[in-house]
């Protein structure tokens, strides 16, 4: 039984505090409580992610984007209330509370109903030279690479698998034989792997144009092996689907700091000192969900990557949605990527 003592975030915390309590906790949901545990609101990783893309500050109260009226249960309901409940409004949490609304518990969709499988195919990007990682590359490619005592490959479609997905289809080019013997037809893992094979490189979206479009109707996620996350891939398909985009870009955030006193002014005259100011950015997390259409855009052997297939959709009045990635994340590209990578599975 998960720990649901790990979901309580008291009032006086911030947004900061708050999301790395929901991303330590089992249930991905935090409680506002008083210090009587009396329920205020709920906050949920996407109430945060949202609160980034309208910028508001990550040292602000957690008061300021909770949700005041969130749905609860109490003892005395059925499970099968519940379920009908958390179905109807798509929770996946839920907490119990007493008639004087203190929090006693936590319940998951998935505790009381059977996992589901997903429809949706994955393409997972494995063609890479990994030549950034060398000498380790040179006889090995680099999404067979072990972290922990898994392949860094092996670790996403567990994941992937864990959340339900049954299909798969690994794109190659270096060392194609290698993946192929290490993997098979995924039947080791309960799903099924189809390759294709790039003989020449074709940029990040290549591969697009090398799978079987008529097996592609749902929305596709792609993902490159070279990345490490704990993402939940249900949520950024559910985030997809009520954007109504023809693609979603997974990004992270992305902090630069200035070592120096910035000094603005007027002429030769001192307006503001700023010490050592930063500025934040999103950059591209590697992780994508596109349209069964944007997929069959991209004809056979033409070579193009994703951000011009993505610029091009959004030229032609295509929606594109950016979905900001708040749980771990690390895109291995070099040695000391690959050593911290070897310390946080651990945790991970």
């Amino acid at each position: 039984m998960k720990n649901w003592r790990d979901t309580l975030i008291n009032k006086r915390n911030t947004i900061r505090e708050a999301l790395t309590m929901i991303n330590q906790s089992a249930h991905k949901i935090g409680l506002i409580v008083t210090d009587n545990i009396e329920l205020l609101g709920t906050v949920t990783d996407g109430d945060v992610r949202r609160a980034m893309l309208n910028n508001v500050a990550m040292d602000a109260s957690i008061l300021e984007i909770m949700n005041t009226r969130p749905k609860v249960a109490h003892r005395a309901t059925s499970k099968q209330q519940i379920v009908s409940l958390m179905d109807n409004y798509l929770l996946n949490c839920i907490p119990i509370v007493t008639e004087d609304n203190i929090v006693v518990d936590v319940v998951s969709f998935r505790q009381l109903v059977t996992k589901s499988t997903r429809t949706n195919a994955v393409l997972l990007m494995a063609g890479g030279l990994g030549t950034r990682l060398s000498p380790l590359t040179n006889n090995c490619p680099k999404p067979l690479l072990k972290v922990g005592e898994s392949p860094l490959l092996e670790i996403a479609l567990k994941n992937f698998a864990e959340a339900g997905f049954k299909k798969f289809y690994i794109s190659t080019h270096y060392m194609p034989e290698k993946i192929q013997q290490y993997f098979g037809d995924g039947k080791q893992w309960g799903v099924d792997i189809t390759y294709v094979h790039e003989h020449s490189p074709l940029g990040t979206a290549g591969a697009l144009g090398l799978l079987p479009k008529s097996d592609i109707v749902d929305d596709l996620i792609i993902m490159n092996g070279d990345i490490l996350t704990n993402i939940d891939f249900n949520k950024l398909l559910e985030f997809h689907h009520e954007s109504q985009a023809d693609a979603t870009m997974c990004v992270r955030e992305y902090v630069q700091q200035i070592p120096y006193g910035v000094i603005e002014t007027d002429g030769y005259k001192i307006t503001k000192i700023k010490e050592k100011p930063s500025s934040q950015h999103f950059v591209n997390a590697g992780i994508y969900v596109v349209s069964p259409t944007l997929v069959k855009s991209v004809s056979a052997n033409t070579i193009v990557d994703m951000t011009t297939l993505l610029e091009n959709c959004i030229a032609k009045d295509g929606d594109v949605a950016v979905y900001p990635i708040l749980d771990y994340w690390l895109d291995i590209g070099r040695l000391d990527d690959f050593q911290q990578a070897q310390i946080d599975v651990k945790a991970l």
